[in-house]
């Protein structure tokens, strides 16, 4: 229990942490130490509906300049498929995902494999290849 008394909820990442333990304090401004944990940090966003995240997570030479977030759309549960580099001793790295939703149609999932890069030690997501 928080201080506020209620109870800490689990990350939407999937990781059995707490949110504050987890990719919360990446959201908060802490640095992801791997392109995996930012992944999973970004899945958390598109979670909880935080926009401003997700545009300053994404490299500067690829970002939009905006992001909307469906609220029509509930981010389900996320599966990590593979991951190539992307340590805290990588410059790059690539995580391959399984995002499952539920919107207006029904439950889906989004299949995606990533690119990320690290700059001045921050790892930021470059692109992405939907199949």
């Amino acid at each position: 229990m928080c201080d506020s008394g209620r109870v800490d909820k689990r990350c939407p990442c999937g990781s059995g942490e707490t949110l504050d333990a987890c990719c919360g304090r990446y959201l908060g401004g802490a640095a992801a130490p791997t392109a995996e944990a930012l992944m999973r940090s970004r899945f958390t966003a598109f979670a909880v509906g935080d926009e401003p995240y997700l545009l300053a997570s994404w490299h500067p030479n690829t970002r939009p300049d905006g992001c909307a977030i469906d609220p029509g759309t509930r981010w389900l549960h996320l599966s990590i498929d593979d991951v190539v580099d992307g340590s805290p001793f990588h410059d790059s790295g690539v995580v391959e995902f399984t995002a499952v939703y539920r919107d207006a149609d029904g439950r889906g999932d989004l299949h995606e494999r990533s690119t990320f890069a690290r700059v001045d030690g921050r790892w930021f997501y470059v692109s992405g290849v939907h199949s």
